[in-house]
């Protein structure tokens, strides 16, 4: 049963509704309040004075939330040098995620560089070759954007059929962060661009510092559109493993391109066809052949409450169903959810206006009487795309593929409140 408000719901309307319809959390969480030690007597933390204003000079999570963490799932790669972790995405809320639970990878580990050490070369097809250093980028104009990186790979287990057992491991390979820095833009027209001639057919090609360098190719409209170079995330300088001091941020475009530790860029007439664009990051189809240049990450969802790391605990009654929707394409318009495996679909309520290539919260107030539920998720941008469920996802690309999966995820909630994988194509 679902509950339906003109305007804003009210949460106690929506409470007093649940409990009419046979819920019971209301009115007994109203019944035991009078009886509860909890709140009738004083406790232990009310009876003396707190830590001071020093004792933890850079704030930590409390002890109590110290199972949100990045995972790692050690049988996907030889070796955590060159892997990848994932954000608890399903403990999370809100769209911004915290700088130390966002999902890392690293194709040659992550690296120490330190600010008075780091360069930027900018070379090729430019009118003067440039070096700069970490204080000459802070001068140049600032910005500051809000975008989602998602990793090619994200649900890439979940090709062939329901494979991992949690949102945080289907689909955190995902972060949504505040990027400080300047435009790409500005950099290479500072260089100058008139040595390259007709830019419409030019390329940039950028290297980290890193063992691996990681280089990739990205076209000239590309670079000159959104890209950053930023040296900050959610108001504080990158983590070492997000690519202090420096990285590139492409707005939704395939993590890999979001180049740590940049050191270098060139202007070229043509893409240079690096390991990570062609033996890695191409999509294999039915027929064997593999199709490159795949970079934008198209409009994908999930449920990330009830799922199976955040099961329903609270029994049956109210129950505020949540997940992330976002697009590379553009900003999230509306996300439907799901309670029969796609049958029937209800309008959720996103938590603020979708914006450009970010993260956007949804939610759905249900009431849950302990039925069996097929959650899914289907988000809709602003192109017009709609996220396609399995089956139809494989009629265009087959089993063979690796990247780029958005297809709808499906949790199969249990009458106990425990939640699974599965696969509803």
């Amino acid at each position: 049963m679902t509950m339906s408000f003109k305007g804003k719901p009210s949460r106690r309307a929506f409470l007093k509704g649940a409990a009419a319809a046979g819920g019971t959390l209301a009115s007994a969480s109203v019944a035991n309040a009078a009886g509860d030690p909890l709140i009738t007597e004083v406790q232990e933390w009310a009876s003396a004075t707190g830590e001071g204003v020093d004792a933890t000079p850079y704030g930590l999570p409390i002890e109590y939330e110290s199972d949100v963490v990045r995972r790692n799932v050690e049988w996907l790669t030889a070796d955590t040098i060159s892997s990848i972790n994932f954000t608890p995405i399903h403990a999370l809320d809100g769209t911004i995620t915290p700088q130390g639970c966002a999902f890392e990878r690293h194709h040659s580990g992550a690296i120490e560089l330190k600010k008075e050490d780091y360069r930027l070369m900018i070379n090729g097809l430019v009118d003067q070759p440039l070096v700069f250093t970490y204080e000459d980028l802070e001068r140049f104009p600032r910005e500051n954007r809000v975008y989602f990186c998602e990793c090619a790979a994200n649900t890439g287990m979940e090709w062939a059929g329901a494979q991992l057992n949690g949102a945080q491991f289907t689909h955190g390979m995902i972060h949504n962060m505040e990027y400080s820095g300047i435009s790409l833009r500005s950099l290479l027209e500072e260089a100058g661009l008139g040595a390259a001639g007709d830019l419409k057919d030019k390329w940039v090609y950028v290297e980290g510092a890193d063992a691996s360098s990681n280089g990739r190719s990205i076209p000239m409209e590309k670079a000159l559109d959104d890209v950053l170079v930023a040296f900050k995330a959610n108001g504080e300088a990158l983590r070492k493993e997000h690519g202090y001091p420096v990285r590139l941020v492409v707005p939704g475009w395939e993590g890999n391109m979001w180049i740590k530790w940049l050191r270098r860029i060139e202007v070229t007439d043509q893409a240079i066809e690096s390991r990570e664009e062609t033996s890695k990051y191409t999509d294999t189809l039915e027929d064997g052949t593999s199709r490159k240049w795949t970079w934008v990450m198209d409009a994908k969802s999930v449920v990330t409450s009830p799922s199976p790391q955040s099961p329903i605990k609270h029994g049956k009654g109210p129950l505020v169903i949540t997940g992330l929707a976002w697009s590379g394409r553009g900003a999230i318009t509306g996300v439907d959810v799901s309670v029969d495996g796609g049958k029937n679909w209800m309008p959720a309520r996103l938590g603020a206006p979708g914006t450009d290539k970010a993260l956007t919260r949804f939610y759905l107030d249900y009431n849950w009487q302990g039925e069996e539920m097929f959650l899914q998720a289907r988000a809709k941008d602003s192109s017009g795309y709609v996220q396609p469920s399995k089956s139809e996802l494989r009629e265009v690309r087959g089993l063979n593929s690796i990247y780029h999966n958005n297809c709808i995820q499906t949790w199969w909630v249990k009458a106990n409140g425990e939640a699974e994988n599965v696969e509803v194509s």
